[in-house]
């Protein structure tokens, strides 16, 4: 029976691990998908264009998840769609027409130090002094990094960059309220309903938008940057949001999103090989988050 137990505690800890790794392969690699995706359509059409086609792919797969869902359910549901995706979606690609994807992706690295903040503010989360010196150390990391981007950049470009961090808080939100709000709900349902309550107002901003709707076929650009983003919808969003779902029931909102230790790395190593510059303070300034995130996200084993 003790043998048992220990294969069960084992194959846990690998799931979880797995999982982690993945999601970081997918989302790191997301950063350099919206700089292409950028390259033949505007942020709100990317946004959007994104939002709908996860919409469908997630409907496809998993209708059925919706049922059994309630009116309490549905209330976090929108909510968490909203703070999750919505605003996110459209905050990352306005970011990215000035801010390079790599420093992006590190900024996003915020969202541990967030959902610690939050789930102390609103959800009665007891706080170690580890980790609000790991939250102090995060943040400085990140003046260290905003302030290096308004060095090399006019400062109308480099405030694009608060838009991450913004971007970052309402990660936070969101992670806390699935935790604490949506505990037990599925994870494809949580998914789906999420992108159901985005996709109308998604679908009004593309409408509004100058898409080209009658010769975007004929536009080598718009049918490129179409093509990265289907595939970010398909991965990046679609199957990585239901794979995060996945993982946060069964493991803690903390190290759900200590995702963020290896994701800024794989964003770097695509940036890099895309000919973006990352050096310098850039990666001092990086170290500083990591090792914020460290401290905020360290808990003992037998808590995991």
């Amino acid at each position: 029976m003790i043998d048992i137990c220990k294969n069960i505690l084992m194959s846990l800890t690998v799931k979880k691990w797995l999982y982690l790794i993945v999601l970081s392969l997918i989302w790191g690699s997301s950063y350099i998908l919206i700089k292409k995706g950028l390259i033949g359509l505007s942020p709100i059409q990317l946004g959007a264009i994104r939002i709908l086609m996860t919409t469908m792919i997630l409907f496809v797969v998993g209708y059925k998840s919706l049922r059994g869902l309630t009116k309490e359910h549905w209330k976090w549901l929108v909510f968490t769609g909203f703070v999750g995706t919505f605003f996110p979606s459209f905050l990352f690609s306005f970011s990215e027409t000035k801010i390079d994807s790599s420093v992006v992706a590190v900024l996003n690295g915020l969202t541990p130090l967030f959902t610690l903040l939050i789930a102390f503010l609103f959800f009665q989360k007891k706080v170690k002094h580890k980790q609000v010196i790991g939250v102090i150390v995060g943040f400085f990391g990140t003046f260290l990094l905003v302030a290096q981007e308004f060095s090399i950049a006019n400062s109308g470009d480099a405030s694009y960059a608060l838009l991450v961090v913004i971007a970052a808080f309402c990660y936070g939100i969101n992670v806390n309220t699935l935790k604490y709000k949506l505990e037990g709900v599925a994870p494809m349902a949580i998914a789906l309903a999420n992108f159901i309550a985005i996709s109308i107002p998604a679908l009004i901003l593309l409408l509004t938008s100058d898409f080209p709707w009658t010769s975007f076929y004929k536009t080598p650009l718009v049918l490129e940057s179409l093509g990265y983003i289907l595939i970010l919808s398909m991965f990046g969003t679609a199957f990585a949001k239901v794979l995060f779902n996945q993982l946060l029931s069964f493991s803690s909102a903390v190290f759900s999103i200590s995702i963020t230790y290896l994701l800024p790395i794989v964003a770097i190593a695509w940036g890099v090989f895309d000919g973006e510059t990352f050096g310098g303070i850039q990666y001092l300034a990086s170290l500083f988050i990591l090792l914020g995130i460290y401290l905020v996200t360290e808990t003992k084993k037998t808590k995991e």
